[in-house]
């Protein structure tokens, strides 16, 4: 059936125009002329209507999202079969009709979008991904084309048409990718089994192109750029916009890890965190407009107060930074009082004279603890002290009895994006008299613990930290992102390690 505009679907629904094409299924503007309204159709190709395969997905799309009652899924309101002269049938689904355009459409008009916008589109999606998890379904194909943004600037997710359940066996050969390569998980890029942390990937990738208006790979194909996103690092965020937070690049480093152990979870987590920083950057900006107000005021109340946050493994870089947030907000100078008590200048990387070192910024970007052997982390909530400026707060070790870390060390990594060929480190400490070595990496934060693992010791071995120690560093002009702070013997008669402070000069 060639369905020409005009054509009336089941003596109900009028084909007005063609709003779209994909490789499956051409989609209309329609007219429902039981209830007079407006529709999408959805109809699907002859020329494939005849491929079982195919018309399974074409029906598992209409029963998936038929499931799904969500204000940013696009809803399907009912579905059919047209039959021909010849015999043949040709299957159709009917979605509520959305006037507005697709996030493409408007990262295209408008390049980097607002960050608190971005923020909050990415937010939405997540909750209408969530929806889908939940009910076991992964969409396989988020990306910037499939979110619709309705005339109120709401985003609702479309075209499931590669989704299927968990508990599905593949229609796809192994080892076949669906999905936009541009935004593909990187394992759904080596034909492994997908999950909702897929889309959630997915979604990292869809946020990266909001905040600097572009996508993080290119590449001669499309094989090219799926090996991208397994084996290259994102470019770093904050390089690309500047105004980006470190709660919010904290954020999206943790959606778009490689890693499924370092991935969001599930998209509550996700949400949770993209909340707090959408409130980080109402309390660093102002009130915001436009999408981001209809989100804001839909978080819980505690969060749109901004109120000091318990402590989360899963927000280690998160919290932190809501109470420096907090802090600026209410008006608190302690930032500017401390760098002059502090005495070394400011952390802007200016010269501190002709041959001095220059101090590294490193207050923009968040700090990790650093736990790979057999422990459950060392304080995550408290990193943010160590690079804020204000000697009153300090990380910590977690508390070992008899002052005995029985195991190789524990320590903190400082992101000093996108790199810094380092000459000292220096560490202020209330708790002196414990042992570090410093490491570094290039990029990623290797998983196993140095000397192996991808690490490089640029110091001396068991430095003993004075209380404002001023450590060597052998980087043979050569830039890393990764400063790893190892602590590999306690303060004597101490049961943890505290550090007030970590500067870096070059």
């Amino acid at each position: 059936m060639a369905s020409p505009v005009g054509t009336l679907l089941s003596k109900r629904y009028r084909l007005d125009a063609q709003v779209g094409s994909g490789g499956m299924s051409t989609v209309y503007r329609a007219f429902d002329t039981v209830l007079e309204r407006q529709v999408a159709i959805k109809l699907m190709h002859r020329e494939i209507a005849g491929d079982s395969d195919q018309l399974e997905r074409f029906r598992r799309e209409a029963r998936a999202v038929a499931q799904l009652n969500h204000p940013h899924v696009v809803g399907v309101i009912d579905a059919g079969e047209e039959g021909e002269d010849d015999g043949f049938t040709t299957p159709y689904i009917v979605f509520e009709y959305v006037e507005g355009e697709t996030l493409k459409e408007r990262i295209r008009r408008n390049g980097q979008l607002p960050v608190a916008e971005s923020i909050a589109y990415a937010i939405e999606v997540a909750r209408a991904l969530g929806a889908a998890h939940e009910r076991q379904i992964v969409h396989r194909d988020v990306k910037p084309q499939n979110v619709l943004i309705d005339e109120e600037g709401a985003a609702k997710v479309t075209d499931f048409g590669i989704a299927r359940t968990l508990h599905q066996e593949g229609l796809t050969a192994d080892g076949r990718v669906l999905g936009t390569t541009d935004y593909v998980s990187p394992e759904q890029a080596l034909g492994h089994p997908v999950s909702g942390q897929s889309d959630l990937y997915s979604l990292g990738i869809v946020l990266f192109e909001m905040l600097t208006g572009d996508v993080p790979f290119k590449g001669e194909n499309q094989i090219a750029v799926a090996m991208k996103h397994v084996r290259e690092e994102l470019p770093d965020v904050q390089v690309r916009r500047p105004e980006v937070s470190a709660a919010l690049a904290a954020a999206l480093d943790r959606a778009t890890a490689k890693e499924l152990d370092r991935r969001y979870p599930h998209a509550h987590a996700m949400i949770a965190d993209l909340e707090q920083v959408l409130a980080i950057e109402t309390a660093r900006h102002g009130q915001v407009t436009g999408e981001a107000t209809a989100v804001l005021r839909s978080l819980p109340s505690e969060t749109r107060k901004r109120l000091p946050l318990r402590a989360r493994r899963s927000t280690k870089a998160l919290v932190g930074f809501v109470l420096v947030a907090v802090a600026v907000s209410a008006g608190l100078a302690l930032l500017a009082a401390n760098q002059t008590e502090r005495g070394t200048g400011k952390r802007s990387g200016a010269s501190a004279g002709p041959g001095q070192p220059q101090d590294v910024a490193l207050k923009q970007r968040a700090p990790a603890d650093y736990d790979p052997i057999g422990g459950d982390g060392e304080h995550g909530e408290q990193t943010s002290a160590l690079v804020d400026g204000v000697p009153s707060s300090t990380w910590s070790t977690e508390s070992y009895e008899n002052g005995e870390l029985q195991k190789a060390g524990v320590g903190v990594v400082i992101d000093a994006a996108p790199g810094v060929a380092a000459t000292l480190l220096e560490v202020r400490t209330p708790t002196p008299g414990f042992e570090v070595t410093v490491y570094v990496a290039r990029t990623s934060i290797p998983q196993a613990a140095p000397p192996a693992g991808g690490w490089t010791r640029v110091s001396r071995e068991a430095v003993v930290v004075g209380e404002n120690e001023k450590i060597e560093l052998d980087t043979a002009g050569n830039r890393f992102r990764r400063y790893l702070v190892w602590i590999t013997k306690l303060p004597p008669g101490e049961q943890s390690a505290k550090i007030s402070e970590i500067l870096l000069y070059r």
